[in-house]
């Protein structure tokens, strides 16, 4: 089993930046990707960006350009770097992890709130 544990969310202005962190546990070494999902209100869950193990990377076409995944394997770590921030962008921001043989695993969720 992985336990994720996200945190980095808040309020922010349009045009603003803000950096998710994801804190993996547990069997990581049996992790194949990891990906960030959001889910506004009223809307299905979608995937924001994904990481494989050899570092390919994958961007919905609504933050390309504005968002970078990366992950810091030293410390079992899955960023989100946002910028240039929408209201559109508003959503709680999950974690997931997809283990081999084992499927999704999946974070309890962070709040991003965009507005003036």
């Amino acid at each position: 089993q992985v336990q994720l544990v996200e945190s980095g969310g808040g309020l922010v202005q349009p045009g603003g930046s803000l950096r998710l962190s994801c804190a993996a546990s547990g069997s990581i070494s049996n992790i194949y990707t990891m990906g960030w999902y959001r889910q506004a209100p009223g809307k299905q869950r979608e995937l924001v960006a994904h990481i494989t193990n050899g570092g390919f990377t994958r961007y919905a076409d609504s933050v390309k350009g504005r968002f970078t995944i990366s992950r810091e394997y030293a410390k079992n770590t899955l960023y989100l770097q946002m910028n240039s921030l929408k209201p559109e962008d508003t959503a709680v921001y999950y974690c997931n992890a997809y283990l081999v043989a084992h499927g999704d695993y999946w974070g309890q969720g962070t709040q991003v709130t965009v507005s003036s």
